[in-house]
């Protein structure tokens, strides 16, 4: 399977997100979803958060311009909101995976299928 087909099914497919993509640890985007752009210095910021999951927490997460104010932050998963909307994102092997939710999806609906993706990613290998 493509990575983009491992965004266009396994998550925006589900109907519970909205935005996503699939960064790769040594930089670059994988895949994301159509219209959803992630600056460098965001993509790079996304990734070093799981080296210091205490600075996101801190100063929040950015994505596409919007800021979201980080309500846990460790070594393999960030979650964030924005109002009604939020963040997951989750470290594999290789990659890391960002999915944005958007009302009505609940947080535990898109942490279930980010950090499900995430964990066959690494069944994998990946």
């Amino acid at each position: 399977m493509s990575w983009q087909a491992y965004v266009d099914s396994n998550l925006i497919g589900t109907g519970k997100i909205a935005k996503a993509a699939i960064l790769g640890q040594q930089g670059g985007v994988w895949a994301s979803s159509s219209g959803y752009n992630l600056t460098p210095e965001e993509q790079a910021a996304i990734v070093k958060t799981f080296q210091n999951p205490e600075g996101a927490q801190a100063s929040g997460i950015r994505a596409a311009g919007q800021k979201f104010f980080c309500l846990t932050a460790n070594e393999r998963s960030v979650y964030g909101k924005k109002q009604a909307d939020g963040i997951v994102i989750v470290k594999t092997t290789q990659a890391v995976l960002v999915a944005e939710y958007a009302h009505p999806t609940q947080p535990g609906e898109a942490t279930k299928i980010t950090e499900e993706l995430a964990d066959y990613l690494i069944g994998v290998g990946y």
